[in-house]
């Protein structure tokens, strides 16, 4: 089993990596600003589910295969970033719809709150769809682990709950910043235009970022 010196120390590692700016986090925020704290806990733990996905991929061998085999690398990277191209034209979309119902002085929401369940569903998509978090798992865990200490997958296991335990901490942090952010942006219309349209152009670059990785 994993000696609490090892899980202190893997614990504060994952805290700074999930500080540190990447795709998740970014993700997040964004739609924490677009729809309110709420919104950026649900797809927090939508992305702590896929996190769980992934965890059980490296404990029983699966995720090599993503570091194996490019095709399945190549398919899987491209699913992600479709859908990321998905969401950018949902937000684009909307701010469109917004601009033409401020020229004509309307008041209705510019666009529907997609719902927790929606938003926990996006996480999950946005995560597991990322195969490059599946090699960084396979990469990252077993460093922490030690074959004489008992079984190898177990303390992947466990390690894999300490990650995700430091990510709902620094995720749920961002969220409440993103949350603040929504207030500011939504006390005008033009402010909900302009979060909408770097909500999409976010989302691009997610898609971009993810489709020219490397394996």
């Amino acid at each position: 089993m994993l000696t609490l010196d090892v899980m202190l120390t893997f614990f504060a590692t994952a805290l700074l990596l999930g500080i540190a700016p990447g795709p998740d986090n970014i993700f997040v925020l964004t739609q924490s600003a677009l729809y309110g704290m709420g919104a950026g806990v649900a797809t927090t733990l939508g992305l702590v589910t896929g996190l769980c996905v992934h965890t059980t991929a490296v404990a029983l061998g699966v995720a090599v295969i993503f570091q194996t085999s490019p095709v399945a690398f190549t398919l899987l990277k491209i699913t992600g970033a479709a859908y990321l191209l998905w969401l950018a034209w949902l937000s684009f979309r909307a701010g469109s719809i917004r601009t033409n119902d401020t020229a004509q002085d309307h008041t209705s929401s510019f666009a529907d709150f997609p719902g927790y369940a929606a938003l926990y569903r996006r996480g999950i998509v946005m995560n597991v769809t990322n195969p490059k978090v599946s090699i960084f798992f396979l990469a990252f865990l077993p460093q922490f682990c030690n074959p004489a200490r008992g079984s190898v997958a177990l303390q992947v296991l466990w390690l894999g709950l300490l990650f995700i335990l430091a990510t709902i901490i620094v995720f749920c942090t961002v969220a409440a910043l993103g949350g603040r952010l929504a207030i500011w942006f939504n006390k005008s219309q033009k402010g909900q235009i302009c979060i909408q349209r770097i909500a999409g152009c976010v989302f691009v670059g997610l898609a971009a970022a993810l489709l020219f990785t490397g394996q």
